[in-house]
């Protein structure tokens, strides 16, 4: 299978619009060596495939979409390559990217949660508004360990987990959370057995998480902060990582120890959805330094694993 980073950062993206923090303001006047980069999402389709899976509707998909053209092939006078969507959270930066795909001519085959589906039709009504539009065909992702899969991409396969997170704020049970607030998903090419987990929003790393993450062949995991107190450093929030749902990278505990505990077997080792704040953005920082010695990649827009 091939996947294609369509965005790597959390939500505002990076530079994001209305920051001035060492990352955005050096980046936007050409002071520190970083790549900008949309909001995150990837697409995942078989190696010899044209049609896949998106995995998260960011508010940049159409942005994305521009930027690869995997996802226009142009078999006719309208066309898609997106079989499917697959969503991660209901957060904004994941789910609000589903309005921009409301031209589509038929139903817009949809694979959530439960408590995502009740955050898109009662805390940000999505589903409700697409309906006015191309409607949705929601799929229940299952969470009691079945695998799944996406009419039109037959050679791939999905089994979710639920994660250690926090609901989006408008979720009714923010903060109460329960199980498909938030999940990872293990995706199989069931032809070459390369096998991926994805999980850009994750709180924690409970035993089944870790089971998951090394039977891969490459796990794309959360990279939001660096540091647990890096917001209220900066004085740009009051709220630590960990309180928001995102392990942070650095000190005891941090997904730099976890990574390092994988087997060598886990070939690529990469970090997703990175926060504008955090300093592994800086190409010449000591914590970017850090992670290649660590042997972990930054996914950037663009880029393309194949497994």
């Amino acid at each position: 299978m091939r996947i294609t980073v369509l965005g790597s950062a959390a939500g505002g993206g990076f530079p994001q619009w209305n920051c001035n923090c060492p990352n955005c303001a050096g980046v936007r006047a050409g002071r520190i060596r970083a790549k900008p980069r949309t909001q995150s999402s990837i697409f995942v389709r078989p190696d010899d495939g044209v049609d896949g899976v998106l995995f998260n509707a960011s508010p940049d998909i159409l942005e994305q979409i521009r930027a690869s053209p995997v996802l226009q092939p142009a078999r006719a006078l309208r066309d898609t390559a997106i079989a499917g969507v697959v969503l991660i959270d209901g957060q904004v930066d994941h789910a609000t990217g589903l309005f921009m795909l409301r031209e589509r001519g038929s139903l817009l085959p949809l694979w959530c949660t439960d408590p995502v589906a009740e955050d898109l039709s009662r805390g940000n009504p999505v589903l409700g508004v697409l309906s006015h539009y191309c409607g949705v065909a929601r799929h229940a992702v299952p969470l009691d360990g079945g695998s799944f899969e996406v009419p039109g991409v037959p050679d791939l396969e999905f089994r979710a987990l639920a994660l250690t997170g926090k609901a989006a704020p408008y979720s009714p049970h923010r903060e109460h959370p329960v199980a498909g607030d938030n999940i990872g998903v293990t995706i199989t090419d069931r032809r070459s057995g390369g096998r991926l987990f994805y999980a850009p929003g994750l709180g924690a790393i409970t035993p089944p998480v870790f089971d998951a993450m090394a039977g891969a062949d490459a796990v794309m995991v959360d990279g939001t902060f660096w540091r647990d107190d890096e917001m209220p450093r900066l004085g740009v929030s009051s709220k630590r990582a960990r309180e928001i749902g995102h392990l942070p990278q650095a000190g005891e505990g941090g997904m730099i120890e976890w990574l390092a505990r994988l087997p060598a077997s886990t070939a690529r080792r990469m970090l997703i959805h990175i926060n504008n704040t955090n300093p592994i953005l800086d190409e010449d920082s000591a914590e970017h330094a850090a992670l290649r010695h660590a042997g972990i990649e930054v996914c950037e827009d663009g880029m393309t694993i194949q497994l």
